[in-house]
């Protein structure tokens, strides 16, 4: 799912240097929410690997 957000992230960047403002936006967007998700599933595997050992 990281793998997704920056492919995305690098869509967005090549977007706006060649000027194509709302593909660039969009991309940017699909990257935080990626993001995002990437960064509660990777918590919630660590909660989830700790509690198991316990």
């Amino acid at each position: 799912m990281l793998h997704y957000a920056i492919v995305f992230l690098v869509i967005a960047l090549v977007a706006g240097v060649l000027g194509f403002g709302g593909i660039a936006g969009s991309a940017v967007g699909i990257a935080k929410i990626l993001f995002l998700v990437f960064i509660v599933l990777f918590l919630a595997s660590l909660i989830m690997g700790r509690r198991g050992r316990v």
